[in-house]
């Protein structure tokens, strides 16, 4: 098992000073709050964003979602857990990983039974791919994973230039965000700046596209969709309010924050025993 001796390394994406402040990739948050849940040792492995690739190459671990192109997408989370040699390279296979290795660890089951039913009403413009829907254990979970993350990837612009780059390669990842959007049109960083009436016409999306997980989470009366225990599902929220906590000015996370009664906000809460950054 990890120990204090031989913690499980976990890959994340350096952010601007103080980096424990800052970290906000929602992937990544995903992989700590499980570790956090779990409570295995771990210690984090700093990464700059221009090196996920060689890095994720230099462990041998394969990238797990493609382009629209067809050309791999690098990027993190990625956690080696010394204690067994093994290395996982996606969200969702760590939080898989932890409970089938860790079962009895910490805050106990990731994924305790439940039916997860949100959907989206239509088809959403996706720029970055998301994760396969692969075979898993966990079906409920892994479909409730994709889904929420195409509602948060869809108004993810609202929070990208407010993103905390770390100083030292800040313009070679701005450079990089230019060319994955160049699909759509995008050609200079000054055009992810989302303002004026588009900017509220997107916040009012979200904000409606969050109507229906916010009903899930009143079910049982919250702040976890099974109401007092969270599971890996709060997670997977949790590792996109992080972000958008992070990323959005203050008044307009404060507004997320209380939209449909306060559920986010409440969650975010919930989750902080959940946050450290070690």
């Amino acid at each position: 098992m990890a120990s204090d001796s031989k913690p499980i390394v976990f890959y994340d994406i350096k952010t601007a000073p103080p980096v424990e402040k800052t970290c906000c990739s929602p992937n990544p948050w995903k992989a700590r709050l499980a570790l956090n849940f779990k409570g295995v040792p771990y210690k984090t492995q700093w990464t700059p964003l221009p090196d996920v690739a060689s890095t994720r190459k230099a462990l041998n671990v394969p990238a797990v979602r493609k382009f629209a192109d067809g050309s791999d997408f690098y990027t993190l989370p990625v956690i080696h857990d010394t204690a067994t040699e093994t290395k996982v390279g996606d969200s969702f296979d760590i939080a898989v990983y932890l409970q089938k290795t860790y079962p009895d660890s910490g805050s106990g089951n990731l994924f305790p039974d439940q039916k997860l039913d949100y959907h989206l009403p239509e088809k959403l413009p996706i720029l970055v791919p998301l994760s396969d829907v692969r075979d898993s254990p966990y079906p409920e979970y892994a479909n409730f994973n994709q889904t929420v993350d195409a509602a948060f990837t869809a108004h993810v612009q609202l929070t990208t230039f407010g993103f905390p780059f770390d100083p030292e390669v800040a313009d070679t990842c701005k450079a990089e965000f230019v060319r994955r959007a160049s699909i759509a049109g995008i050609t200079s960083w000054d055009q992810f700046k989302l303002e004026g009436q588009g900017r509220q016409n997107c916040f009012k999306s979200f904000e409606g596209m969050l109507g229906g997980l916010a009903d899930l989470y009143k079910k049982n009366g919250g702040p976890f969709l099974l109401g007092e225990k969270a599971c890996y599902a709060d997670i997977i929220v949790g590792g996109w309010i992080k972000m958008y906590q992070r990323c959005l000015p203050k008044e307009e996370w404060e507004q997320v924050a209380g939209w449909h009664d306060g559920t986010f906000g409440k969650l975010a809460d919930a989750l902080e025993q959940f946050s450290q950054v070690k």
